[in-house]
């Protein structure tokens, strides 16, 4: 009896610490204030929306809407995540958009930070504004997590 309680009590402080992590990266989120590590989030205010900084809607270059997508990935709502999560990268060979549980090896990080490696440029093109880094610590986490289709 006093190791199940003393496991419950564990696992209850795990949980809030979990909480806890997630609510201090939503306040760090800086234009995107209400932005979780969800894909239904991500989707809405990161590919969809412009923000505050000027930092262009991923969808803007991203969609099969009148056009080609860039590098062949339409970030429109609907398709997106299948587009994204066990993905192959078109212009790197043996790369993944997104590894579920693995953001350091997730092309979608990589291209996002502009990690060295990557073909093109850091994404948005050009020289930004980029997502802050509260952003990345959203996205990062959604990845790690799973990157659950939520």
């Amino acid at each position: 009896m006093r190791s199940r309680l003393l496991f419950l009590g564990l696992a209850a402080a795990l949980f809030v610490g979990t909480v806890a992590c997630d609510e201090a990266l939503s306040s760090l989120t800086g234009p995107t204030p209400d932005l979780e590590p969800t894909f239904s989030s991500i989707q809405r205010l990161i590919f969809d929306q412009n923000d505050s900084t000027g930092r262009a809607a991923c969808i803007q270059c991203h969609t099969s809407v009148g056009r080609v997508p860039a590098s062949g990935l339409d970030l429109t709502a609907g398709g997106s995540y299948a587009r994204l999560v066990g993905a192959a990268v078109v212009e790197k060979a043996n790369a993944t958009r997104v590894i579920p549980g693995d953001p350091d090896n997730s092309y979608l990080v990589q291209k996002l930070e502009g990690a060295p490696g990557i073909v093109g440029t850091r994404m948005p093109r050009g020289s930004g504004p980029f997502l802050t880094e509260g952003q990345m610590l959203v996205v990062r986490r959604w990845i790690e997590l799973g990157a659950r289709n939520d």
